[in-house]
């Protein structure tokens, strides 16, 4: 029997919370049930989802070009804190890609997962290797190897904690 990929992600949270970055990844392509998972954790469990680029947006409209880029990192902070929840639902994560905003999406990630769990949905692909966003050769691609996150792929079965793989490895 295959969970759902809420159960998935439900059941990464504790794998997660004992790593530097206790950042869980839903990773799939658009329309793959990454915003359901979410919505139904979200109702679940009471944690807070917040729609990155709607509230994004809202904070950059009346910021120069230069202001945005410079600021992103602690208008999203701002955004994560409001939420005053241990585990915080991030969902429509695509603006943290712009390339007007020159930043790396994985490391604000990562940096708001310090201080607590953040679930993320991730739209692109993992290979077991390594994460991307976008296609090679799109402005917007990243690619990134052996991220540290507990990566839940929406093709796979089981979550894959990266981290963890990368010591049995060593």
């Amino acid at each position: 029997m295959t969970l759902s990929l809420s159960s998935r992600l439900d059941e990464s949270i504790p794998s997660a919370s004992g790593l530097y970055h206790r950042l869980v990844l839903a990773v799939g392509p658009a329309r793959t049930g990454k915003t359901g998972a979410l919505t139904e954790l979200s109702d679940s469990k009471g944690w807070p989802r917040i729609n990155v680029n709607l509230q994004l947006a809202e904070r950059l409209l009346d910021l120069t070009q230069k202001q945005r880029a410079v600021r992103v990192a602690g208008l999203l902070d701002d955004i994560v804190k409001a939420a005053a929840s241990d585990v915080v639902l991030l969902d429509n994560i695509e603006m943290l890609f712009a390339v007007e905003l020159a930043q790396d999406p994985l490391r604000l990630l990562q940096g708001l997962s310090r201080n607590r769990t953040v679930v993320a949905s991730w739209p692109g692909s993992f290979d077991g290797q390594a994460l991307t966003y976008a296609e090679p050769g799109h402005r917007e691609f990243k690619k990134y190897a052996a991220p540290q996150a507990v990566i839940v792929s929406t093709a796979d079965a089981q979550p894959t904690d990266v981290a963890a793989a990368q010591e049995e490895n060593r």
